[in-house]
C-alpha cells in the first residue's frame, strides 16, 4: 500500500541587497513563493534556497525578528537582510552567538595569496593549503575565527558561526573586500607580521645577523626584523614599497594615511 503524498507548505520569502548574489536571476530582489513539507527552522529552508546562514544578520517573519531556530508551517512572510553597517539591531534577535571584536581570520585552501596579504598588513590569519572542510570549521569555532572562502558549501556547515562569502576573485580586490566588510582601514599595522607562519616580527640588530644576510644586502640595509615564530628573517625590499604605494591611495580616500594606521616598526 504506498503512502499518501506529502502536503506541500508555502511562504514567501524576500532576499536583500548583497544576499540577492546567491540567487538564481529569477528570484533576486524579489518576493517569491517557497514550497516545504514538515516544520523545518527558517535556517534550513534560507540554506536550501542557496544562501549560506554566515551571510545573514536579520530575519523578519511577519514583521517580527526570529532567529535561526523558528520553524515556518506556512503562509508567512520572510524577509531576510545581510550585515548591517548603519543599524541599531540591539532591541532585534542578533544571529551570532557573540561578536568577534578582535578581527581574527582562517583562510581555505585556495586563498593563499589573500592570507599573505593579510599577514603582511598585520592581521591575524591562518592559512594552511592542505587543512580539509571539517579541520577549517573546527578551528574557525575553536579559535573564534571568521572563516573565509569563495565555498558556499563550507559556510553552511553547522559549525561555522562567523565567516564571509568572497564575491571577488583576483586577490588584491579580495583583499580591499575583506577590508571593508569588516572595517579594518584603521587597524592595519604594515609589516608586523610574517607572511609565511603568522608569528609576531620584532626588530633585531643589525650586528646579530651579519652572518645570516647575502652580503649585498647587508650592505645596504640598516634595519632587520625576525619572525618570533618561524625565526624567519625579514628586511626591507621592493615588494614592500610596492604594497605601501598601491594601499596609499585607498588609504588617503579614507581620511588615512601611514603614520595613522601603522605604529609597527617597517621591516
Amino acid at each position: 500500500m504506498s503512502r499518501p503524498p506529502k502536503t506541500l507548505k508555502h511562504c514567501e520569502f524576500r532576499f536583500y541587497e548583497e544576499l540577492n548574489d546567491f540567487l538564481p536571476p529569477a528570484r533576486r530582489k524579489v518576493s517569491f513563493r517557497h514550497a516545504f513539507s514538515g516544520t523545518p527552522t527558517v535556517k534550513d529552508r534560507i540554506q536550501a534556497l542557496g544562501v549560506p546562514h554566515t551571510e545573514v544578520d536579520l530575519i523578519l517573519v511577519d514583521g517580527v525578528s526570529v532567529d535561526f531556530q523558528h520553524h515556518l508551517h506556512g503562509g508567512e512572510r520572510v524577509a531576510v537582510y545581510p550585515t548591517f553597517e548603519r543599524f541599531d539591531l540591539a532591541e532585534l534577535n542578533l544571529l551570532r552567538p557573540t561578536p568577534l571584536r578582535q578581527p581574527a581570520f582562517v583562510l581555505d585552501v585556495h586563498l593563499g595569496r589573500l592570507a599573505r596579504y593579510l599577514r603582511l598588513l598585520g592581521l591575524d590569519t591562518l592559512y594552511r593549503n592542505d587543512w580539509p572542510d571539517e579541520e577549517l570549521a573546527s578551528v574557525a569555532l575553536a579559535e573564534h575565527r571568521t572563516l573565509l572562502t569563495r565555498d558556499v558549501g563550507l559556510l553552511k556547515r553547522n559549525a561555522v558561526t562567523h565567516g564571509a562569502f568572497l564575491r571577488a576573485t583576483a586577490p588584491r580586490q579580495q583583499l580591499i573586500e575583506v577590508l571593508e566588510r569588516f572595517d579594518l582601514w584603521r587597524q592595519l599595522r604594515l609589516f608586523s607580521r610574517c607572511a609565511q607562519c603568522n608569528g609576531a616580527i620584532a626588530p633585531v640588530t643589525r650586528a646579530s645577523v651579519a652572518g645570516e644576510t647575502p652580503p649585498r644586502v647587508y650592505a645596504y640595509q640598516r634595519h632587520f626584523y625576525r619572525c618570533q615564530g618561524c625565526n624567519k628573517l625579514y628586511w626591507e625590499g621592493k615588494h614592500c614599497d610596492r604594497l605601501r604605494h598601491w594601499l596609499e591611495p585607498l588609504l588617503r580616500e579614507r581620511g588615512l594615511t601611514w603614520p595613522e594606521a601603522e605604529d609597527a616598526p617597517r621591516q
